[in-house]
């Protein structure tokens, strides 16, 4: 059975078949927000600036079957270190290297202070300062995502933002996953807190007697840390609402199936989250279906990826490379890859 349904240009036009890729991954937020997990979250967020830590307590037993004391909550700088000095060097030098790379692009394209614009007795002047401290909130899921805490907190860094906060679920062992503790560590992160979910972002947003309250949260999460970060807006100020996410790779013969696979994958990962294929080389198909199956002998979340790509995978067969940007258009993907011989002459004819 294949993995990826297909679509073809010459049975619809571009602008319904994006309605039908898109359809396999409905999303509606003012849904979720009026049921049960709306509900939830607003008791959640009710509690947390009612009773506090007493709040957090509860709902960190509830929800992630873990009893903590408020002293609990945060992670001390030597389990930080320790973490650190137990990471696999390879693991450490890969993660290290993610954070140079971030590090200096982000320091590129930084914010300057612009020219003054200036008018007879008047100056008109922007300055920017760097928000003072930052929530950086990073999911449990299936696996550890160091990649989360690099991308939330290198770019804070670079501002200039002095206090960085990270909150993440426990493990049913009461701590935090120890790569997520070491990145932390390695980033000089130093307040650390074993929290997860509606009750982490409340917390963060409100404050406690435990926990000192930040002006912005950043970082995904499950659709209960997503609606709590959307009602606490306002309260508090958040990087954005995030629905399951996509990919979207454009490929031309050129391309090589196994890195189209490993794109897909990394997307289908996430469980919900939705990959889709265009491609006008209509024989890359089988080879990219093949390179998959290949992937997915050996990856570790193989199970949750294969029913990831069966109920919310796509390919998209177009007459040209004109009608994969023209979908990628219509489509507006989170991620965009363009995997052609040359890629700039697709990517200038797409905004979205």
């Amino acid at each position: 059975m294949p993995l990826l349904r297909t679509f073809d240009s010459r049975n619809e036009s571009i602008d319904a078949i994006a309605r039908n890729v898109r359809a396999l991954t409905r999303f509606d937020v003012l849904e979720a927000e009026s049921g049960p997990a709306g509900s939830t979250v607003r008791e959640v967020i009710a509690q947390v600036r009612a009773r506090g830590d007493a709040a957090l307590c509860e709902y960190t037993k509830r929800f992630d079957n873990t009893d903590l004391t408020p002293e609990q909550f945060r992670v001390p700088a030597d389990r930080l270190a320790q973490a650190a000095h137990d990471l696999d060097p390879a693991l450490k030098q890969a993660i290290q290297k993610a954070i140079d790379n971030v590090r200096s692009y982000q320091e590129r394209i930084l914010l300057r202070t612009p020219p003054a614009c200036d008018r007879p007795g008047v100056r008109l002047e922007l300055q920017f300062w760097p928000i003072q401290r930052v929530g950086v909130y990073v999911p449990a899921g299936s696996a550890p995502l160091p990649s989360t805490v690099i991308h939330c907190a290198v770019p804070a860094q670079a501002a200039g933002v002095p206090h960085i906060t990270l909150a993440s679920p426990p493990r049913t062992s009461g701590d935090i996953d120890p790569t997520i503790l070491a990145t932390a560590h390695m980033l000089g992160i130093q307040e650390v807190y074993r929290l997860g979910g509606a009750q982490a972002i409340a917390g963060l947003a409100l404050g406690t007697p435990t926990i000192r309250p930040v002006d912005k949260i950043v970082g995904p999460g499950n659709i209960y840390a997503q609606l709590a970060k959307k009602m606490l807006y306002g309260v508090v100020d958040i990087d954005g609402f995030a629905g399951p996410s996509e990919v979207l790779v454009i490929a031309d013969a050129a391309a090589k199936p196994a890195f189209i696979a490993a794109d897909l994958l990394a997307q289908a990962e996430h469980n919900p989250g939705q990959a889709v294929l265009v491609t006008p080389a209509h024989n890359l198909l089988p080879q990219v279906e093949a390179a998959l199956e290949h992937h997915l002998a050996t990856l570790a979340t193989a199970q949750g990826a294969r029913k990831c790509l069966h109920r919310f995978a796509a390919a998209v067969l177009v007459r040209d490379l004109n009608e994969a940007a023209a979908f990628a258009q219509a489509y507006a993907p989170e991620h965009l890859q363009i995997e052609t011989e040359h890629p700039r002459q697709v990517a200038e004819q797409i905004q979205s």
